[in-house]
């Protein structure tokens, strides 16, 4: 019988030092047990012991399991699960985490993939390796300094790792979200500030410039926020959760870690000290903030099957960089 535990943000068997931050994205998801017993099996079969706890893990937001397994011999595995029926893009987004993963090996920055379960058209797993901590906390200046740190580390460790991989480009992404400005008028009045509609042609023109400063083969994480990062209990972060990963530019990674702190003034302040940063310029930096916050408006007006958290979450990340670029505009 596999003993369930479900202790929050970062739970794990007796001994583990899992404090940390709560995540700031959090879905809703099925726990270990309740995914298929084949799948169940195969987890089994690749740790080479029954799983004996099970502990669940709430930041991210894909509806599958996130869980800490403890196996009957005491071995201990990650393991992330979904099928189409609980969400139909979010099983390629696995595949897509796997491919990147398999691509780039071992390193201390990221967790390992053990084995990948994939039925075509069906279910997906992952077992990753196990780290050990909890979310950082972005209101703990050792921990965002860390994650910047860390972040450094990360983009010289991708440089070029994209070159030869067959995935979407950052580029790609930006063009894809100038999708959202003939669409305005569909975006409720309360998720989009009346400045940017009063400035939409302006703004739009400028974003219609960003994609291809976007564009390089650095392999990017592009997903990089609290939950998304492991606190090891030495102070060292490990990046979790490639599915969004992508072919871009060297600015993308250091650009995303600072949203976290995008709707504060200290953020301009860690823009000028990122060389990255400096060379891309203060105007693309802020457009990229009212690119990505009128794309997620936009994106609020789209039911989500199997994600409903994922409304709320987009309104705060799109009032968060939209307030964040009106700082900058002085609007």
């Amino acid at each position: 019988m596999v003993r369930r535990g479900h202790l929050g943000l970062a739970g794990g068997p007796a001994g583990l030092v899992v404090t940390g931050a709560a995540p700031r994205a959090a879905g809703v998801r099925i726990g270990f047990p309740e995914i298929p017993d084949r799948v169940r099996e195969w987890v089994e079969e690749v740790l080479g012991s029954p799983v004996a706890a099970a502990f669940e893990q709430v930041g991210g937001m894909s509806p599958g399991c996130a869980t800490r397994v403890v196996t009957a011999n005491g071995r201990r595995a990650f393991v992330k699960a979904v099928g189409p029926e609980l969400n139909p893009v979010t099983p390629d987004l696995f595949r897509h985490e796997a491919l990147v993963l398999t691509h780039l090996g071992a390193n201390p920055l990221w967790a390992e993939l053990l084995d990948l379960y994939d039925e075509p058209g069906g279910w997906v797993a992952l077992v990753l390796e196990d780290i050990p901590g909890g979310h950082p906390d972005i209101t703990n200046p050792d921990h965002g300094a860390a994650m910047l740190a860390a972040t450094d580390q990360l983009t010289d460790a991708l440089a070029g790792q994209a070159a030869t991989l067959d995935i979407a480009t950052s580029s790609d992404g930006v063009h894809r979200w100038t999708e959202a400005w003939p669409a305005l008028d569909e975006v409720p009045s309360d998720v989009l500030p009346a400045w940017v509609r009063e400035h939409a042609s302006e703004l739009e023109s400028r974003h219609r410039e960003l994609a291809d400063a976007a564009a390089g083969n650095h392999l990017v994480q592009n997903d990089i926020r609290n939950d998304n990062l492991i606190l090891r209990a030495d102070g060292s972060l490990v990046f979790v959760d490639w599915g969004m990963a992508r072919r871009g530019a060297s600015w993308v990674d250091p650009l995303i870690v600072r949203l976290e702190w995008v709707e504060q003034p200290v953020f301009d302040d860690l823009v000028a000290a990122s060389p990255a940063l400096k060379e891309l310029g203060d105007e693309q930096v802020t457009t990229f903030l009212v690119a990505l916050g009128v794309w997620l408006a936009h994106r609020t007006t789209v039911p989500m099957i199997g994600l409903p958290t994922m409304d709320l979450f987009r309104r705060t990340e799109s009032a968060r960089l939209l307030e964040g670029a009106r700082r900058r505009l002085g609007r």
